[in-house]
C-alpha cells in the first residue's frame, strides 16, 4: 500500500523506520515544524524529520493541518494514513483522504488514558498494566475501533522515559502487523470497551512531589514524571530536582530508635550512613540522585553533606497546584 506517515517525537521513529523497510511505500512524512532548542535556541528538526531525511523520504513540515497541507496530503493518493504522536489533531477532509482512512499507534490500553500523556499518567496512577494499541482514527479523541493490542505488566520500577522507549519499539511491530492485515483485508475492528480516562499533557508543576502522601504515591509520581517534565521538591524559592528515588529499607522502628535514628516527618531529611532519606506520609524514601539549583547532578548524600545542617531543611510538602492543558496540540 501507499502510506502517508505523520509523527514528530523520537517515540515515532521506530514505527517510521519499520514501515519504510516493509513492502509498503511511504510516499510522504508529515511532521511538526522545526523548533528552537537548547540555550542558544537553535532551530532543530523533529526526530521524525531527521529519520525521514536519512531514509530519503519526502517531508512536509507544519504546525497544524492547514488547508494547503490538507490539499498536499490529498494529492498523494495514499491508501492509508499512519499516525504516531504527530502533535496536532487531524480533521476532515484529511481524515477521509486516504482510501482506508488513518490509523493511530497509541501507548495505552484504550479507552484508558486517552490523550497526550498516556504512559506518564499510567505510572502516576500506579497502574499494574499498560500496553499499546492501534486504532482507527475518528474525529473524537482516541475513540476509534481497535485493530491491534499488546499488553505489558508493570512491576513498579519503570520510569516514563524508559517505558515509552520500550513501547515505541514493540508498538512499531504491532503497527506493522496491523498495516499488513489491512492490506490483506483481514483486519477485524473491535469496539473500545471500559471506563474512559483522560491523559492530558503534563506541565512542570505535575512533577512536584507531595511528601505528605504515602511513599508509594510519591514514587509513582516520580516514575511518571521522569525524565519529563522532571520530578522536583521545593527548596526555598527554588526546586531540587529528583533524578533518582527509591524506597528506603531502614529496618524496624525499635531498631532505629535504639540507634538514635528519629522517625522522619514528611519533608524532613536525614543522612543515615551513606544514604539521604526523606520523610513521607508513611515510610521514608531515599534521595539517590538530585540536582540542586544551578549545579550538576550529584548523589543525594553528597548534596546533604554540603548543607550547614540537615535539621534546618524542610522540603515543603504542598506542591504548587498543577494546571492541565486541553488545547488541540495534543498528539493524535
Amino acid at each position: 500500500m501507499r502510506l502517508v506517515f505523520a509523527g514528530s517525537p523520537s517515540a515515532a521513529v521506530p514505527s517510521l523506520t519499520a514501515l519504510a523497510a516493509s513492502e509498503h511505500e511511504v510516499v510522504a512524512v508529515v511532521t511538526r515544524d522545526d523548533t528552537p532548542q537548547g540555550r542558544r535556541r537553535v532551530l532543530t528538526a523533529t526526530p521524525v524529520a531527521l529519520e525521514a531525511e536519512r531514509l530519503g523520504l519526502p517531508v512536509v513540515k507544519t504546525r497544524r493541518i492547514t488547508e494547503e497541507v490538507a490539499e498536499r496530503i490529498g494529492a498523494l493518493g495514499a491508501d492509508l494514513g499512519v499516525v504516531v504522536a504527530f502533535g496536532a489533531l487531524l480533521r476532515e477532509p484529511v481524515l477521509s483522504a486516504p482510501r482506508l482512512g488513518w490509523i493511530n499507534l497509541h501507548f495505552s490500553l484504550l479507552p484508558r488514558w486517552r490523550g497526550a500523556a498516556p504512559v506518564q499518567r499510567a505510572l502516576m496512577a500506579g497502574d499494574e498494566r499498560t500496553g499499546a494499541v492501534v486504532f482507527q482514527l475518528v474525529p473524537e479523541l482516541d475513540a476509534g475501533d481497535l485493530l491491534g493490542t499488546l499488553e505489558r505488566p508493570l512491576d513498579g520500577t519503570e520510569t516514563a522515559g524508559a517505558l515509552l522507549d520500550e513501547l515505541a519499539a514493540t508498538g512499531a511491530a504491532l503497527l506493522g502487523d496491523v498495516v499488513d492485515r489491512l492490506a490483506a483485508g483481514t483486519a477485524e475492528p473491535v469496539v473500545q470497551v471500559g471506563e474512559v480516562t483522560l491523559a492530558p499533557k503534563l506541565v512542570l508543576d505535575d512533577g512536584a512531589l507531595d511528601l505528605s502522601l504515602p511513599a508509594d504515591d510519591v514514587v509513582d509520581r516520580w516514575r511518571g514524571t521522569t525524565p519529563e517534565p522532571g520530578a522536583h521538591l521545593p527548596l526555598g524559592d527554588a526546586r531540587l530536582k529528583v533524578l533518582e528515588l527509591r524506597a528506603a529499607d531502614v529496618g524496624d522502628a525499635a531498631a532505629d530508635a535504639d540507634a538514635g535514628l528519629a522517625p522522619l516527618a514528611p519533608g524532613r531529611i536525614a543522612l543515615r550512613g551513606r544514604r539521604l532519606l526523606v520523610g513521607t506520609g508513611t515510610a521514608p524514601l531515599e534521595l539517590v540522585r538530585v540536582q540542586p539549583p544551578g549545579k550538576k547532578p550529584m548523589a543525594g548524600a553528597d548534596w546533604s553533606r554540603g548543607l550547614p545542617s540537615t535539621d534546618d531543611v524542610l522540603l515543603t510538602t504542598s506542591p504548587t497546584t498543577s494546571t492541565t492543558t486541553t488545547d488541540e496540540e495534543a498528539p493524535a
